[in-house]
C-alpha cells in the first residue's frame, strides 16, 4: 500500500494509489475514516488495518463515473500535488557515515566509528515530492544525500533489532539535503546545516512493510540531472535499519510518525575535487525499485519559480 499526503483542488488529504484502467488515482482516505486529521494521525492512532481494508475495496470497486461510483474522490495521480509524506512527523533522527567507505571519504584518518553518528532534524527542513530544494542566499553549498527512510508504525523502548521490522509502518524516501559549509561552524555541531528550511526531501510516498522484502535487496540511487551520483544497498551499512532502531530506542521513547533517515553512500557533492554542490535548475532524483523515485529541483531562495530543467 502507497500513503501519500496531497493537496487536490486547494484541500489537503491524504490517501491511498492503486491503479485503474485510466492509470494510477488517489483513493481519498481522509473521507472514510473518521477521527483521523492526516497521514501523521494515522500512524498516531495506529489504523493501517483500517485503511488497508478501505483500500482493499476500492481496488474492486467500478472506477468512478460509472453507475456504481467511488464512496470518495479519487483524482488521478498526475492531478495532485505532493506534499511532505508526513505532514506532523515526530522524532526526525539521522544517521550518519553509515554505507561502506563513507568514512573513508572524510580523509581526516579516524577509524571506523563503533556506534552510529546520530543526530536530528526539524519539519520545516523538509519538503515533498516534486517540491523545490532551496539554496540560501548566505551559502552555497547546499548538498545531496539521497536515502531510505523508515517510518515508525509502532512505539517502543529498548527495541531488540531481531523484532524491529514489527514496529515499522512503511519505507519512504529521503534526500537529506545539508548547507556544508553550515556543519563546520563549531564542534560537534551539524544542526545549523542540516536545518535549513526546504534545504530537504521526503516522498513520494510510504510504502507499507508488507510489500517490502529484505532492506538487504533494496538498491538506492541518486541522480543529478539524470547523472548517477549515489549508488548502494542497505547490505554495506555498517548499522543495519534494525539494529538502528535497537540502538535509538535505547535512549529514548520511539513512537508512531516518529522517522529515521538511515545513511547515505558515498557520492555526496562535497566528496568531489572539487566539489559539485546544487545550483538553480538543477533536479535530484533518489530512487529505490520497489518505493518509488522522489524528484526535487533546486532553486535560490529568493527565486519564486519551481527551479527545474526541461
Amino acid at each position: 500500500m502507497k500513503l501519500l499526503s496531497y493537496s487536490h483542488d486547494g484541500r489537503s488529504s491524504f490517501g491511498a494509489v492503486i491503479g485503474s484502467p485510466e492509470g494510477d488515482v488517489v483513493v481519498d482516505l481522509s473521507h472514510q475514516l473518521d477521527g483521523v486529521l492526516d497521514l501523521s494521525d494515522l500512524l498516531t492512532q495506529r489504523r493501517l488495518g483500517e485503511a488497508r481494508a478501505i483500500v482493499a475495496e476500492a481496488s474492486h470497486r467500478t472506477p468512478a463515473g460509472s453507475d456504481e461510483a467511488a464512496p470518495s474522490p479519487r483524482p488521478a495521480l498526475t492531478d495532485i500535488t505532493f506534499e511532505r509524506t508526513l505532514p506532523r512527523p515526530g522524532k526526525i533522527f539521522c544517521i550518519g557515515v553509515n554505507y561502506g567507505g563513507r568514512n573513508a571519504e572524510y580523509r581526516d584518518g579516524q577509524n571506523e566509528p563503533t556506534k552510529p553518528s546520530v543526530f536530528v532534524r526539524f519539519p520545516s527542513s523538509l519538503v515533498g515530492h516534486e517540491q523545490s530544494l532551496v539554496r540560501p542566499p548566505e551559502s552555497h553549498q547546499l548538498d545531496y544525500e539521497g536515502e531510505i527512510v523508515a517510518v515508525i508504525g509502532a512505539g517502543g523502548r529498548r527495541i531488540p533489532a531481531a523484532t524491529a521490522r514489527e514496529h515499522i509502518a512503511g519505507l519512504t524516501l529521503g534526500n537529506e539535503g545539508t548547507i556544508r559549509d553550515w556543519v563546520r561552524h563549531a564542534k560537534f555541531n551539524v544542526t545549523q546545516g542540516k536545518n535549513w528550511d526546504a534545504s530537504g526531501s521526503i516522498g513520494p510516498w510510504m510504502v507499507t512493510l508488507d510489500e517490502i522484502g529484505p532492506f538487504d535487496e533494496l538498491e538506492l540511487t541518486t541522480r543529478v540531472n539524470g547523472e548517477r551520483r549515489q549508488h548502494d544497498t542497505p547490505a554495506s551499512m555498517a548499522y543495519p535499519i534494525e539494529y538502528q532502531i535497537e540502538y535509538l530506542s535505547t535512549f529514548c521513547t520511539l513512537e508512531p510518525g516518529d522517522i529515521i533517515f538511515t545513511g547515505t553512500p558515498t557520492g555526496a557533492g562535497a566528496r568531489f575535487d572539487p566539489p559539485r554542490f546544487l545550483e538553480p535548475g538543477d533536479v535530484v532524483e533518489v530512487e529505490v525499485p520497489g518505493i518509488g523515485e522522489l524528484r526535487n529541483g533546486v532553486r535560490d531562495e529568493d527565486d519564486p519559480s519551481r527551479g527545474e530543467r526541461g
